[in-house]
């Protein structure tokens, strides 16, 4: 016997999506948003890179798909799920973001959603002023993502590269979709952010990106990759 336990959460979960895709709703048109703006962030990411030069070294299209999803994790669009169990954690337990931060750093923890190699305060990330924008329009409530803006306030205080990136922007927003929608308990909401539903919003728009980059290889018919020699720096 297949034991699915978890399948009826799933359910509702979809439900909740479906329902709002087929009235045509802001809810729909945010996880629309979601998609569009994760779908793919140009060749340079680790993700991109291995689909890359996995299909230019003659593989098919599975094989360089899943060559680049494999990169998907804490340190390349996987800090979906953290954030949210952070950001629900603190923000329900009604820390202030000076506590929340201070306590991660001395448990040695970086905060999730939180930082970007090449966005700064003074040049933000496009994609979450879009997202900001959407909720701070049509949601009922954006309790979380206003937490999350309040903790990047004081982050930027720090270092002006701490800003609240994508991940950290979904997985507020997703949390106040969950809560605002009115389908969910709180012990469901504690469990779909526990279990690590929303890491799948990513690994599903990137997975169009990751396809598109296997495409284009193949039609430019691209020879197999080899890193240039000068990129190289050998230490003794």
């Amino acid at each position: 016997m297949l034991v699915c336990p978890c399948l009826p959460l799933l359910s509702k979960v979809l439900v909740l999506v479906m329902s709002f895709l087929s009235c045509g709703s802001n809810v729909a048109f945010h996880d629309t948003i979601c998609i569009m703006l994760c779908a793919d962030h140009g060749p340079c990411v680790s993700g991109a890179h291995n689909t890359i030069v996995t299909a230019r070294a003659g593989k098919d299209l599975v094989s360089s798909l899943v060559s680049g999803l494999l990169t998907i994790g804490p340190r390349f669009g996987g800090a979906i799920d953290d954030a949210a169990r952070y950001f629900k954690d603190a923000y329900d337990r009604g820390l202030t973001p000076y506590e929340f931060v201070e306590g991660m750093k001395k448990k040695g923890i970086r905060v999730p959603g939180i930082g970007h190699r090449i966005k700064r305060g003074d040049n933000r990330d496009k994609r979450v002023e879009l997202l900001q924008l959407f909720a701070r329009t049509n949601f009922p409530s954006v309790k979380y993502m206003e937490y999350a803006v309040q903790v990047e306030t004081y982050t930027l205080s720090k270092a002006n590269n701490l800003v609240l990136n994508v991940d950290g922007a979904i997985g507020s927003l997703f949390l106040d979709l969950l809560a605002g929608s009115g389908m969910f308990t709180k012990q469901e909401i504690d469990e779909i952010v526990e279990i690590g539903y929303l890491n799948g919003l990513f690994v599903l728009a990137r997975s169009i990106g990751l396809i598109g980059h296997t495409f284009d290889q193949k039609r430019l018919k691209q020879p197999l990759y080899r890193h240039p020699w000068e990129d190289v720096l050998y230490t003794k």
